[in-house]
């Protein structure tokens, strides 16, 4: 999933890949797209025949074209974030009302559809500008470009320190499931085993443990279809398109 510039996603996920193809005896390739919405349409095509995807990509993609999630990261679980610049002075987003915001895409679940629907719980309307990546986010919200934006812990966590630093956070939702690892049918259980395996022995070894490291990732654990049951229960319907509300 393109949260990030897909040259800086490649440069973390590729060498994490190699090792697991290593482990695991069977060969991963990463894949990504050019932004959110291209890859949720690449997603609808069945194009990665192995997908990590936010939880609301699940819920309607495991419909149609059938994903089943196989596992998720250790510990994790998914927290949306509303952050603006460190000397900006905003202390509460009630004064956020009637503002422009920055969000990657409107279907990113917990750095979007999240803050967007539990600010208007609050009263409180924005304005969305769609910028494409969490990066690009945090970057034209420390440049000044918006007064805040979405985002999530991992990505936050992930972005160069010089960005980072410029920010704070104004805003954290509650918890919900994390993103999954998901199959498409058809797939061999093999490889997806061989997948499971190899992401779990990373943490045994230095060179592993230093991959997940620049992913800013805890491993990964078995998970079944029913852990996004949660994220169903919300009732969101399809994924959000702009220009909608």
């Amino acid at each position: 999933m393109p949260q990030q510039a897909p040259s800086e996603l490649a440069a973390v996920w590729i060498p994490m890949l190699d090792a697991v193809s290593r482990i695991a005896g069977c060969t991963f390739r990463f894949a990504t797209a050019p932004s959110i919405p291209e890859f949720e349409r690449r997603l609808g095509q069945g194009r990665y025949p192995l997908a990590y995807m936010n939880p609301l990509h699940y819920t309607v993609f495991s419909r149609e074209p059938g994903y089943r999630a196989f596992a998720h990261e250790r510990g994790r679980r998914l927290r949306g974030l509303i952050v603006t610049r460190a000397d900006s002075g905003l202390d509460s987003v009630a004064a956020l009302d009637g503002r422009k915001m920055a969000f990657p895409s409107p279907a990113a679940f917990a750095a979007t559809v999240v803050p967007m629907a539990s600010l208007a719980g609050l009263g409180i309307r924005v304005v969305p500008a769609y910028v494409a990546s969490h990066d690009s986010v945090y970057l034209s919200v420390a440049r000044g470009l918006y007064v805040a934006g979405g985002g999530i812990e991992r990505t936050l966590s992930a972005v160069a320190p010089e960005v980072r630093d410029k920010l704070r956070v104004v805003w954290r939702s509650a918890e919900y499931a994390p993103h999954a690892f998901a199959a498409l049918p058809g797939i061999e259980p093999e490889a997806i085993r061989g997948f499971v395996a190899g992401m779990q022995a990373l943490a045994h070894s230095a060179e592993g443990r230093a991959a997940l490291q620049r992913l800013r990732f805890g491993g990964i654990q078995v998970a079944v279809d029913s852990d996004w049951d949660s994220i169903r229960a919300l009732d969101l319907g399809g994924l959000p398109q702009a220009g909608g509300d």
